[in-house]
């Protein structure tokens, strides 16, 4: 299954993503379909997890990728491949290639997280660290394949990698056969196109739902116009579909099969990260959760039973950290508040005893004496609390008014 450049514009059709699945076998993993009761309650309707987040390398990028590289000539995997990106796609192209016995070379951000980068090496890659954002890394791995005549590995725009993410839709349906909505992530299309080629092909009445972070919703206006039109300056903390323009070869899969695409805000997807890994205990990053901040927006919305694609699991650590602290905030239940007060003895354990009569939980205090926009006799005091949700929130701060404190933030 290999297609030339010329080739790059054939329909991935159902056998493309069958072939790709039994090229796949004992490859990739048939992750786990796990029922949440909660979302279920929620929806009014039975929701299943579909995990690609326990994928080797921690997402369904290993599958496009694997089937790409496997279909290359024997000439082109003696020259080696080449890739650029910050996490995901990394991962998949170096244990893909290293599965193959291919060289590999991929070129990842200066900023790349420390255990991304790790992750890459370690599966066997050369990772070369280039530029502060992806297009300027994206600009040097095609740069790196023209010289070396290395095989650069597209991440979403190809047929072949299409095929291979399309054996997710596959094992959703062999898994869960009665399913009437699928939810995916939609970065550049390529994870939503093959889902849509396997689903449709097989259950043409099912729904195919994609989900894009609203602040790099490039398929939107992309639809709207008929043609692949960029964001520019796409922002989000979804990374993994922080994408400013739809590729060629999905868009156009996108725009025949996907029945719909919807965004979804950043306090919804800190809310569905911390909602997959409080109830569902699975630790999923922010472009996994789409599907589930989806549901969270708009639970009505959807036909049951329902399927909700954690496309993956690859998060760092201190991304986590400010994520669940968003999330918290977005429910609630984490509070920041800033305030003066007379800089006296006891004045910082008056306060906080205010606050313990209302039971709001000190998560952090910092205590500012010194600076110009203080009085003499003045303090500044910034406390981060854990609180049980917007009525508690709303709660302590009437007890610190009628304290007497003045909240200035």
């Amino acid at each position: 299954m290999s297609y030339s450049t010329a080739d790059s514009f054939r329909p991935v059709t159902l056998d493309d993503v069958r072939g790709a699945q039994k090229m796949l076998s004992g490859v990739a993993r048939v992750t786990a379909m796990e029922g949440s009761r909660h979302l279920s309650q929620m929806v009014g309707a039975p929701v299943h997890l579909k995990c690609e987040n326990l994928q080797r390398t921690g997402s369904f990028k290993l599958r496009g990728a694997y089937v790409r590289i496997a279909g290359l000539l024997p000439e082109e995997r003696a020259a080696g491949v080449v890739a650029a990106s910050a996490g995901n796609h990394a991962q998949g192209v170096a244990l893909a290639s290293a599965l193959l016995g291919v060289r590999s070379t991929v070129f990842m951000p200066k900023g790349a997280p420390l255990p991304k980068v790790s992750a890459t090496r370690d599966y066997g890659a050369e990772v070369r660290l280039h530029g502060q954002v992806v297009d300027e890394t994206l600009a040097a791995a095609q740069e790196y394949a023209a010289e070396t005549g290395a095989v650069f590995i597209h991440p979403f725009d190809h047929p072949d990698i299409i095929a291979g993410q399309g054996t997710v839709g596959l094992e959703i349906l062999e898994q869960c056969p009665e399913a009437r909505t699928v939810l995916v992530g939609v970065g550049g299309g390529g994870l939503a196109a093959g889902i849509a080629v396997a689903v449709k092909a097989l259950r043409p009445e099912v729904r195919v739902v994609g989900v894009q972070a609203a602040g790099a919703a490039a398929y939107p206006p992309s639809l709207a116009a008929g043609r692949p039109v960029s964001v520019e300056r796409p922002a989000t903390m979804a990374d993994g579909i922080k994408v400013g323009r739809p590729g060629d070869v999905p868009f156009r899969i996108v725009g025949e099969l996907v029945d719909e695409v919807r965004t979804v805000s950043e306090d919804e997807l800190s809310a569905a990260l911390l909602l997959c890994l409080e109830r569902a205990k699975l630790v999923v990053e922010p472009a996994g959760a789409s599907p589930v901040a989806a549901l969270l927006s708009d639970p009505g919305a959807f036909e049951g039973p329902v399927v909700a694609v954690l496309s993956g699991g690859n998060v760092d650590p201190v991304l986590m950290e400010r994520v669940l602290r968003h999330g918290m905030a977005a429910q609630g239940r984490y509070l920041a508040v800033r305030l003066r007060l007379t800089d006296r003895p006891g004045a910082l354990a008056t306060l906080l005893g205010v606050l313990s009569v209302v039971d709001a939980n000190v998560l952090d205090v910092s205590h500012l004496r010194t600076d110009p926009r203080l009085g003499l006799t003045e303090a500044e005091v910034e406390l981060h609390l854990e609180t049980k949700g917007p009525a508690h929130c709303a709660e302590v701060g009437q007890a610190l008014r009628k304290a007497g404190y003045t909240v200035i933030g």
